[in-house]
């Protein structure tokens, strides 16, 4: 008998595309049923050293084709097969990845014996064991059966691949591939995805190979896979040539490509895709809105992503609870809670995800209290809480006002067994590092039974932020022995902790020498912080020379130096740096302009600040928590306390940095009842004043004269409030108690702090007894100074001034021989007055102004003017060994009544005058410009 079957067998010089079948009547039943066998048995052996087949170049697609080819025959009732072949029919589709044509085989049986229901069975069962995560189930299933085909094989992966457990799937496939199986796009994808997941390039490129060797990579699931994984190396030029290359395209390819760019930051590419999706594709679905929405959190995005939001609710898609959920992740990103509260009440469903995003939302934007009443209708509303939820809501405590919340939830996870969990373990870390309770935070680290690199960077983070810098120092060491992965987070945690000079010396430096040695010097994360590391240490030129060092200079390498520069008495190096920055074309972010606008409060520069304003709402920034309060923080530094109120908004929508800042203003322009009168209110309002609120409230108490009022509220910090006292407030305290003369208080209260004082203590008490007139005590506080920092010229001066104040003449100039000695040069005193973008300056004495004779003519009348409104000069403020006359012409050359005079001489009649000095204002000058300014006002009726 004779088989005629065209094209079968090309030539190697043609390329297959498809084969037809075209039976002998004559054709012999037993030729028939020995081909259908030889068929399958290639499937079972591809490889070519087993089957006389494959070495005349049969190819698995070939096979199929000829198996189902002889299957035709069997349909057409050319060939009566009995239950033997119907049962290798079955297994033939079933290797080749077809288990819907092995069911119908299965289901025209008119008998089905053992094997039948077998062959059929055991993959569906190792399917179902993955489907509900029981992947050690299906493995033990699948070395049980005693015939595996490719269906089998890839049922295993992909309950691997849903385990989380991408290691195990390339095992399979290598072990997959040495029995000889053949794989199908189904196999492919699931390896593919592994590859992506282990972020081991050169794995995937190796799988690419054994891909394009078996002719699969136009395979639209295939070539998706290959887009995700390629998206997952960061390659997004590799993953749209894939895509450019594929014949057709499904809505799962748009999919991957534009979650590709959107999860490598290429958000205007996604929008490209998305637009061209749109019109070539048209089908759109809940994965399409939700990959771009995560993408369209920020402020140079958000408008694309209301318009998303539009769209979805245009096509009934917002109410699906993944597009409800990404929605609430964009507005949450835009730090818009309010928008995301929104959309969350109108989800006809919400799962799980819905209820944490909306948790991780409100703690992320600093509303602790709802975050909190979310996990509370959680653990009343949803059965099933998992790990993540528990990890929210204790990052929502992580704030010393909800600290003993966060303890009761620790207590919640010891019960139910999550403490363990390494993330819920990291979070309670994180929660008692932020609260400063890093005894339990040691604590809660020693006792987790798995640490991660995470758990590693919050302990180290924790230490940095509590100023415990050889603990820190320390755990980055255990780290390193521990062979821990070292991370640039790891790197800017230890680099935070050193904030001396002698921290510098001793760690600093070699951490560096670690950075340059592990090849971490171009993270431009560990460049910044390298940046104010060596700011902070107090070398502002090795900052300067970092930065000058980075060839491609991104935002945080320019942030670092412009907050580097602000904090460090370089505030108008600051605002230049902003306007390189910009001139450079980079994209100035809330960092940067929160910086700045810091930058101008120190400096006082309205005009300048203004202009930051404008340019924050220009760039869509004013509304960031950043920008807005140092926005309010520079109106308030700089006097226009109306415009920090406009600037503040509500009373209800206040953070507590808001009222703090609030506060503060208050206090530093002399509105003492205001500033307590507005803490009050902050509680009433139910927000809980922390370290910074008593910092600025005891500032107005002792400034105000308060000092009983102080005293409470001091006390009512630690015993109320809970709030441990820092240096800042002993500061205050001192500064309080000095101010009012009660110096012996003001000694026993340094004696019994709870921490050693500083030298801002010292200095403080220093200059409360040269008010008060108290040598003794002056001496010990200057002792103690120069101990602490031989070179402060501050230490010499105020003894010096205590001195003369007292009239010891002899010691003060001794005190100025030991600075001469030591080489210790006093800073001289300094005013200048800013006009229509010219500054000028002026020293004590000054005769080096161009308008030098205008300016001293200008103060004899002022002096004049004064006199006869009631003027009497203190020359107790004039500290020489001279007479009176003398000390009273001393006192007018001081340089802010140099830079006033000269205000006054080029200003219209009016004008608001702003004298900025580098030093304290001494009182007799004081009382000059209260004067000058009665004596203006009833000339003008305006001057201020």
């Amino acid at each position: 008998m004779r088989l005629r079957i065209r094209s079968i067998i090309p030539r190697r010089s043609v390329r297959f595309r498809s084969y037809v079948a075209v039976p002998s009547p004559e054709i012999s039943a037993s030729f028939s049923r020995s081909k259908l066998c030889a068929t399958v048995s290639l499937a079972d052996h591809p490889n070519p050293n087993v089957s006389c087949f494959q070495q005349k170049g049969f190819s698995q697609i070939k096979r199929e084709v000829t198996g189902k080819a002889l299957h035709a025959l069997c349909i057409k009732g050319l060939i009566n097969l009995g239950g033997f072949y119907n049962n290798t029919l079955i297994n033939m589709y079933s290797r080749f990845g077809h288990i819907g044509h092995a069911r119908y085989v299965f289901d025209s049986m008119p008998e089905r014996n053992e094997s039948s229901w077998n062959n059929l069975m055991c993959t569906s069962l190792v399917h179902f064991y993955g489907t509900y995560g029981l992947a050690s189930n299906a493995m033990r299933l699948f070395e049980e059966m005693p015939d595996k085909n490719v269906v089998s094989w890839t049922a295993l992966m992909v309950a691997f691949t849903d385990h989380g457990d991408p290691v195990a799937v390339m095992k399979l496939y290598l072990r997959m591939r040495n029995e000889g199986v053949g794989c199908n796009s189904n196999t492919l994808a699931s390896v593919i995805s592994s590859c992506g997941s282990l972020e081991d390039e050169m794995l995937g490129l190796q799988v690419l190979g054994h891909i394009m060797k078996a002719g699969l990579e136009t395979d639209a699931s295939v070539a998706n896979s290959l887009i995700s994984m390629f998206g997952n190396y960061g390659r997004v030029q590799e993953a749209s040539y894939i895509f450019g290359c594929m014949n057709e395209r499904d809505t799962i390819s748009w999919n991957s490509i534009i979650t590709v760019n959107v999860h490598n930051s290429c958000h205007e590419a996604s929008l490209t895709y998305f637009n061209w999706m749109r019109h070539e594709h048209g089908k759109l679905n809940y994965t399409t809105l939700s990959a771009l929405l995560s993408g369209c959190g920020s402020a140079d995005y958000l408008e694309y992503g209301r318009g998303i939001h539009c769209l979805a609710t245009k096509m009934g898609l917002d109410l699906h609870v993944f597009v409800g959920n990404s929605l609430i992740g964009m507005y949450s990103a835009a730090s818009i809670p309010e928008d995301a509260g929104k959309v969350f009440s109108s989800m006809g469903h919400r799962d799980l995800i819905s209820w944490n995003s909306i948790m991780v939302c409100y703690a992320e934007n600093r509303k602790c209290t709802d975050a909190l009443k979310i996990f509370n209708h959680i653990c009343y509303g949803i059965k099933v809480i998992d790990h993540v939820t528990f990890t929210i809501a204790i990052g929502a405590c992580a704030d010393p006002e909800f600290v003993s919340l966060g303890k009761v939830l620790h207590g919640i996870t010891i019960l139910t067994g999550l403490d363990e969990n390494v993330i819920v373990g990291n979070s309670l870390v994180t929660l008692y590092c932020k609260s400063g309770l890093m005894t339990e935070a040691r604590k809660v680290f020693q006792t987790l039974p798995r640490r991660d690199e995470v758990t590693w960077n919050a302990l180290i983070g924790g230490h940095a932020d509590n100023e415990e810098a050889e603990k820190a120092i320390e755990a980055f060491k255990l780290m390193r022995e521990q062979s821990m992965g070292i991370s640039y987070i790891t790197i800017a945690n230890v680099l935070g902790a050193c904030t001396t000079a002698i921290d510098l010396l001793e760690h600093g430096m070699s951490i560096h020498s670690y950075i340059v040695q592990k090849g971490f010097g171009s993270d431009e994360y560990v460049q910044s912080s390298l940046i104010s590391m060596y700011a902070k240490c107090g070398d502002i030129d090795s900052s300067c020379r970092i930065f000058d060092a980075i060839p491609n200079k991104k935002n945080a390498a320019w942030n670092a130096l412009i907050a580097a520069s602000a904090k460090h008495g370089y505030a108008e190096e600051a605002l230049k740096l902003l306007i390189n920055m910009k001139r450079d074309g980079i994209r100035l972010d809330q960092f940067g302009i929160s910086e700045c606008l810091a930058a101008t409060a120190q400096l006082a520069v309205l005009e300048e600040g203004q202009q930051l304003h404008g340019l924050a709402v220009k760039l869509g920034l004013d509304s960031d928590p950043f920008v807005a309060n140092a926005t309010m923080d520079m109106y308030g530094k700089c006097g226009e306390i109306e415009d920090a109120l406009r600037t503040i908004g509500q009373p209800i929508d206040r953070s507590r940095l808001s009222w703090n800042i609030l506060i503060s203003s208050f206090a530093k322009h002399g509105h003492f009842e205001k500033a307590i009168k507005t803490f009050h209110e902050m509680q009433e309002l139910g927000v809980k004043p922390d370290q910074v609120t008593f910092v600025s409230l005891l500032s107005a108490c002792s400034h105000g004269g308060l000092v009983e009022e102080g005293l409470r509220y001091y006390y009512s910090m630690t015993k109320e409030f809970n709030i441990p006292p820092r240096i800042a407030h002993c500061v205050c305290m001192i500064d309080l108690l000095g101010r009012s003369g009660r110096l012996t208080e003001a000694e026993t209260f340094i004696k019994e702090m709870p921490i050693p004082p500083s030298d801002f203590v010292w200095r403080s008490l220093l200059a409360a007894c040269k008010v008060h007139g108290n040598p003794e005590l002056g001496r010990k506080a200057a002792e103690n100074l120069i101990a602490l920092d031989p070179s402060d010229d501050s230490a010499y001066v105020l003894y010096s001034n205590v001195c003369s104040t007292s009239g010891r003449w002899g010691d003060a100039e001794n005190v100025r021989s030991q600075m001469g000695s030591r080489k210790v040069q006093k800073q001289p005193a300094c005013s200048w007055v800013k006009l229509k973008n010219q500054v000028s300056s002026f020293g004590v004495g000054d005769n080096s102004h161009p308008q030098s004779p205008e300016i001293y003519k200008k103060l004899d009348e002022l002096k004049k003017r004064i006199i006869e409104a009631g003027y009497v000069p203190d020359t107790s403020y004039a500290l020489q060994d001279t007479d009176e006359e003398q000390k009273e012409h001393n006192l007018w050359n001081h340089s802010e009544r140099l830079a006033l005079a000269f205000a006054l001489i080029n200003t219209p009649e009016g004008s608001t005058l702003k004298v900025f000095k580098n030093l304290r204002v001494c009182g007799d000058c004081h009382s000059v410009f209260k004067f000058v300014g009665t004596v203006l006002a009833l000339t003008t009726g305006d001057a201020k």
